[in-house]
């Protein structure tokens, strides 16, 4: 049988390419290389010699083959598969009733006894122990969902995997010591969400129902602030781009005349100039600035509300879980997430108030330098033709 495991690897890839059905999600090549890992794994450390090894190696590769004709008894479909490969390849009647068995324990209800029974029990369901439990659960719910024309709601799927969760065991002693551990990770996980999902309907039916006028009134007064944010900022460009143009023009065109002495009256109405514009240029940049907090907020504060998390400026010292963990309790806690709201909008406000205050200190900056500096010139330019 030295061969044999590869053969059996060839054959399954290929009648699965060419004949499974394209809606096995979960019951396909990929759930049977994670078997096949699984239980050669399993075998190792409960001490299986090389024989034993290379008979659970064929089990698992063959144990679903049976889906490609049918769901319901598979296991009979793929015993017969794999009796029939085993025979074309000139295996002995005992090794091949062994490896028949062997499959056929892996139907839902059979309780394994012989070790290599347990191997195969274990490995088949040893995804429960397994860091993508919930990518592999979510692809055999889509099977489900076509197959039996069935769907289930988040709250129901949660609660079939606890029960298949209870009713599940590992029957050899690795598989208790390395897997059940990592078991009990998953199981806990499945707990709390159910527990979340049953808080979040509990919540909504009893909470109150918030009319359209309030919503109405926290989206346009939030989409008010926003506009006159982005029309500060304009305004605030508008006075850099100008400025920045003063300045150019006159670095380029001001400021090599003064080497002159004819042209020494530019001086003074050339600098007076200059500091407008860079006064206008530091004003503007003052009012755009974002200003950003420095404070960590953690749980206790979002549950005091004395902070609010919905502006990034706050939570960008947050970790992951504890930011989530916020945003589920605001929807989870209606007076939490219309205080944060709240806050938002009142903040909004302070953020405008001074974006406002100094764009009104820069226009009359800028006003009062282009009358000052065009007096000067004008000045500058009248004493030197009049001395």
């Amino acid at each position: 049988m030295e061969n044999i495991v590869k053969k059996a690897e060839d054959f399954v890839s290929h009648l699965f390419e060419t004949k499974l059905s394209t809606i096995n999600f979960y019951h396909n090549i990929e759930h049977t290389k994670r078997v096949v890992e699984r239980i050669t794994q399993l075998a190792e450390w409960e001490g299986c010699s090389y024989g034993e090894q290379t008979t659970l190696k064929i089990v698992a590769w063959f144990h679903d083959t049976g889906f490609v004709e049918k769901d319901e008894g598979h296991e009979e479909v793929s015993a017969r598969i794999a009796a029939d490969f085993l025979k074309s390849n000139q295996i002995f009647n005992d090794e091949i009733e062994l490896v028949k068995s062997l499959i056929l324990v892996s139907r839902k209800n059979s309780i394994p006894n012989t070790k290599l029974e347990k191997i195969t029990k274990d490995a088949d369901c040893s995804h429960v122990a397994s860091d993508y439990y919930f990518e592999v659960s979510n692809l055999l719910r889509q099977e489900f969902a076509l197959k039996r024309h069935t769907t289930f709601t988040d709250l129901e799927w949660l609660e079939e995997n606890k029960i298949f969760f209870e009713m599940q065991q590992f029957y050899t002693n690795a598989a208790r010591l390395k897997w059940q551990p990592l078991k009990k990770l998953n199981e806990r996980e499945i707990e709390t969400k159910i527990n979340k999902i049953k808080a979040k309907e509990e919540a909504k039916s009893n909470s109150k129902k918030i009319g359209r006028g309030v919503e109405t009134m926290f989206r346009v007064t939030l989409k008010n602030h926003i506009e006159l944010s982005a029309i500060a900022d304009t305004k605030a460009n508008i006075l850099l781009s100008v400025n920045a143009i003063i300045i150019s023009v006159a670095l380029s065109n001001l400021v090599p005349k003064l080497d002159s002495v004819s042209n020494s009256f530019l001086v003074w109405p050339t600098l007076i100039l200059m500091l407008f514009s860079v006064t206008s240029v530091v004003l503007s940049v003052l009012s755009t600035r974002p200003n950003i907090s420095n404070v960590t907020v953690t749980k206790d504060m979002i549950k005091n509300k004395q902070t609010n998390i919905l502006f990034f400026g706050n939570f960008h010292k947050m970790g992951l879980k504890d930011f989530e963990w916020g945003i589920d309790y605001l929807m989870e806690n209606q007076d939490v997430l219309y205080n944060s709201l709240t806050k938002d909008l009142y903040y909004l406000g302070l953020v405008l108030e001074r974006k406002y205050r100094l764009l009104r200190i820069t226009y009359t900056v800028f006003m009062f330098g282009i009358v000052i500096s065009a007096l000067a010139f004008g000045i500058s330019y009248y004493i030197t033709m009049n001395p």
